[in-house]
C-alpha cells in the first residue's frame, strides 16, 4: 500500500496546475480526486478492516488474559519456537519476580448432602 501511494503522489504533483491557470481550479480538481481515490480506497478495505475489527473482539479475552498472567513484557526474552512446535517466553535473568498468578476458579463439587 505504501509502494502505491508514492508513485500516485508524484503523479498528483506533477500534475499540479502551472501558474497561468486559476490555483482555486486546479486545487479543486485535485481535491476531488484524492477525495475519490481515497473514497475508493476504504470501499476496497472496509471489508478487510470489519474482518480485522471482529479478529481483534475475539482475541481481547486471551490478550487481557496473557497480559494479566505476563505483567510487564519488557522483562521477557523474544519468543522462541522450539523442534517439537512449543513456544517458549523466556524471562529475563535480571528481572524482578513475576506477578502472582491469578485466581482460577474450579468447578468443585456442592459440599454436603445432595437430595435427588
Amino acid at each position: 500500500m505504501k509502494h502505491a501511494f508514492f508513485p500516485l503522489a508524484l503523479c498528483l504533483a506533477l500534475a499540479a496546475p502551472a501558474h497561468a491557470q486559476e490555483p482555486e481550479e486546479g486545487l479543486g480538481l485535485v481535491e476531488r480526486g484524492l477525495r475519490q481515490l481515497f473514497d475508493g480506497f476504504i470501499q476496497d478495505l472496509e471489508p478487510t478492516l470489519n474482518d480485522l475489527t471482529q479478529s481483534m473482539r475475539e482475541l481481547e479475552p486471551m490478550a487481557r488474559q496473557l497480559a494479566e498472567l505476563i505483567g510487564d513484557v519488557r522483562h521477557y526474552e523474544a519468543p522462541e519456537r522450539l523442534e517439537n512446535g512449543d513456544i517458549i517466553i523466556r524471562r529475563k535473568a535480571d528481572a524482578p519476580p513475576p506477578p502472582p498468578l491469578p485466581e482460577t476458579q474450579t468447578d468443585q463439587p456442592p459440599q454436603g448432602q445432595i437430595d435427588l
